[in-house]
């Protein structure tokens, strides 16, 4: 790991790192010395590390619980370069999406061709950031919706270190496997309306949860229109499972 640079404000440290090919991000408290709960952020679709809503999230999960959070580029997203496989996939379910084909399942399939890559890579960002003497082995929990939902739910699956997840934004066309090997609480967010993700898929994905403790948070409003207090119960929901 090679950080490049590192910033402070409002009590909260920002270090931009490496690792390998996939640049990240971490944040902790200014001053932090000791182990703490980190928090990996899952952006979306056409996002990045340090797209406004990760943003928003890691600095109230480290002001506000004391928290560490870390968030990478996936392939082809942020400064990570053009992927060209993944590329021309995209253009190609565009032209059949454009043709007349169902969306969701196209995008839950390129998701968990993605998930391949990404699972592995973020293995290794939570093995080189937890050995870091500001972050430390502590508890670990997973953020993502829409794409961090598709990347995510395999993640989870494989990662016996993370012991609480917020998901939603996804179906379960292509992710119902995994889903089923998920045993940690699980906070799951759907947007009634989305025009993206069918309500029923994304119904589906939460039943196929194996968590003995979910929950489901279903707000009206299109697919992008999370209602700002959905952070508030996910502050909450965290702090109450790994603090």
């Amino acid at each position: 790991m090679r950080f490049i640079s590192e910033t402070s404000s409002d009590g909260v440290r920002e270090q931009l790192f490496t690792l390998g090919e996939i640049p990240g991000v971490l944040w902790t408290p200014e001053g932090a010395t000791s182990a703490r709960p980190l928090i990996l952020l899952g952006h979306g679709g056409g996002q990045h590390k340090k797209a406004p809503d990760i943003l928003a999230r890691a600095h109230r999960f480290v002001a506000e619980c004391g928290f560490a959070a870390v968030a990478v580029d996936v392939p082809g997203h942020g400064d990570r370069p053009p992927h060209e496989e993944y590329g021309r996939i995209a253009t190609e379910n565009q032209a059949r999406v454009e043709a007349g084909a169902e969306l969701a399942p196209l995008i839950a399939e390129f998701q968990a061709l993605v998930a391949r890559q990404t699972v592995p890579e973020w293995r290794a960002v939570l093995d080189a950031v937890r050995q870091l003497d500001h972050v430390g082995n502590g508890p670990v929990g997973y953020w993502g919706i829409s794409l961090g939902c598709g990347l995510g739910v395999p993640f989870v699956a494989a990662e016996p270190r993370v012991r609480a997840a917020v998901l939603g934004l996804g179906g379960a066309s292509a992710s119902a496997e995994e889903a089923a090997r998920i045993t940690v609480p699980v906070e799951f967010l759907v947007q009634w309306d989305d025009e993206r993700v069918p309500r029923d898929q994304s119904l589906a994905l939460f039943d196929a949860l194996a968590s003995a403790e979910k929950t489901l948070h279903a707000s009206p409003g299109a697919h992008a229109e999370i209602p700002a207090f959905e952070l508030d119960s996910t502050l909450r929901f965290f702090a109450r499972h790994l603090a």
